[in-house]
């Protein structure tokens, strides 16, 4: 399937893929955290009618939101990527994706009220159905079982028929994230995003807590400002950047079955679009220089993410840079380190040192959430506000000690009052978690917490500039 674009909607700074690369050209290659089909000849049936499908996102939109990443790379912006662990199919719902996306408008209103700069809004939503795994089997109530991949793969149930992974979850998936985006996309150009709204998007469970509180002071002051300007004669009225907003999609790019079904050529500009996502990254699992996943994203014209944990070598993260950047086009990779609290000291330097030695403009953007996970005494698996905080200050940091812009944040967060990671001004204990403990894989922030931890983020992003 062919899209083209009018002259005026022509996505700028297009990859264009190496001569060798086609969409298949991963076939063969070594590959990662793949589900155990039962039926081989069942995905390619399930692959090829997915691919006689609507793309879910144009490659306009795409080109539009490598424009503004490459405004963060040259320290312009701010990047905020947020949104579920692992999204189910039972959360695809109006008032779902509603949470959601009202979450995430309170934490860029707030990063950028505090700093002063645009904020790249960017969701985990519209396809992060997939999830990787540290083992292919779990034990539950003494009985050894698949792991549950995600719901674009098998079920959560703790069943052997559940686990079995379905091919068909993965038609299942296209048309629950085509519904996502179609929500999506009514709220977000329908008035939902206003800013004359920015009151409305309090929840009532988060307006009696501290941070809570802290928001509606900064949603006065805001709505104050709306007014000064209206009573100075500016006319807000069309200003449609007050009245709209663009939330661009993300997911990993964990099932190249998938990814490829949806990948189109675009004549226009010569290059290929992954149109299930604005934006797709590659695990710190699956990002072997010479394996599938790498091969696949290489060739693509979307922006790049590339998750960097603690055992990326400073020659590993040059080669793939080299390798998914060839043009060296800024913002075309964003480096999401997930180093940990404790070693994000030891760890960055280096490796923000080795990608400016090569010339590449990349977004650096700090994932405050994988490295700091734990199992509780209680037995559920959380993280600790202080933790995420402590390592986006080292991140702050490093980046302030080598010259580097710090270009984002990325958060597994929900719009839900769930009690997964533990602390927040409206503190969540270890005997709390069993309380709303609902994520299908990681520990999520609660909106309250999101919400005091944007503001901690604008007020290091706000000393950086003024340092």
């Amino acid at each position: 399937m062919r899209m083209t674009l009018a002259p005026e909607l022509v996505p700028r700074a297009a990859h264009r893929a190496p001569t060798a690369w086609r969409p298949d050209s991963w076939r063969g290659l070594p590959i990662d955290q793949q589900p155990d089909w039962p039926d081989p000849a069942a995905v390619l049936a399930v692959a090829e009618d997915i691919a006689l499908q609507p793309p879910l996102v144009l490659p306009a939109e795409i080109g539009s939101l490598q424009h503004q990443l490459a405004s963060v790379a040259t320290g312009r912006s701010f990047l905020l990527q947020a949104g579920d662990c692992a999204e189910t199919f039972r959360s695809c719902t109006e008032q779902g994706v509603r949470r959601k996306l009202r979450v995430i408008l309170q934490l860029a209103i707030l990063l950028t009220y505090g700093s002063g700069l645009p904020v790249v809004k960017v969701g985990r939503i519209g396809g992060q159905f997939a999830k990787p795994r540290s083992r292919p089997t779990e034990v539950v109530d003494g009985v050894e079982l698949p792991v549950f991949r995600g719901d674009i793969v098998n079920g959560p149930e703790p069943t052997a028929e559940a686990r079995i992974p379905d091919a068909d979850r993965m038609r299942r998936a296209y048309h629950h994230a085509s519904a996502t985006l179609n929500v999506l996309r009514a709220l977000t150009q329908g008035g939902f995003g206003d800013l004359h709204q920015v009151h409305a998007w309090n929840q009532e469970f988060v307006m009696a807590s501290p941070a809570g509180r802290d928001y509606e002071a900064a949603a006065d002051a805001i709505t104050w400002a709306l007014r000064f300007m209206a009573g100075c004669g500016v006319q807000t009225g069309g200003l449609q950047a007050l009245h709209q907003v663009q939330l661009f999609t993300s997911h990993e790019a964990l099932l190249p079955e998938y990814e490829q079904a949806l990948t189109r050529f675009d004549a226009v500009t010569g290059s290929w679009f992954d149109t299930s996502a604005h934006l797709l990254w590659v695990g710190d699992r699956t990002r072997r220089l010479d394996g599938a996943h790498v091969e696949f994203l290489s060739g693509i014209a979307n922006p790049i993410g590339v998750k960097v944990g603690p055992s990326t070598t400073a020659d590993e993260l040059r080669a793939l840079c080299d390798r998914l950047d060839p043009d060296f086009v800024p913002g075309r990779l964003v480096l999401i380190t997930r180093l940990g609290a404790d070693r994000v000291d030891e760890l960055l330097p280096p490796l923000l040192r080795a990608v400016r030695s090569t010339g590449h403009l990349p977004v650096w953007a700090c994932d405050p959430m994988h490295g700091n996970t734990f199992v509780s005494k209680s037995g559920y698996k959380t993280r600790r506000l202080t933790d995420i905080t402590a390592e986006i200050a080292g991140f702050f940091a490093a980046h302030r000690a080598e010259g580097v812009h710090p270009g984002g944040i990325h958060l597994e967060l929900t719009g839900d009052d769930v009690t997964e990671c533990l602390g927040g001004a409206d503190e969540v204990l270890d005997t709390h978690l069993g309380t709303r403990y609902e994520t299908a894989c990681d520990p999520r922030l609660n909106a309250s917490q999101s919400i005091e931890l944007a503001f901690q983020v604008a007020e290091l992003l706000r000393e950086h500039h003024l340092a």
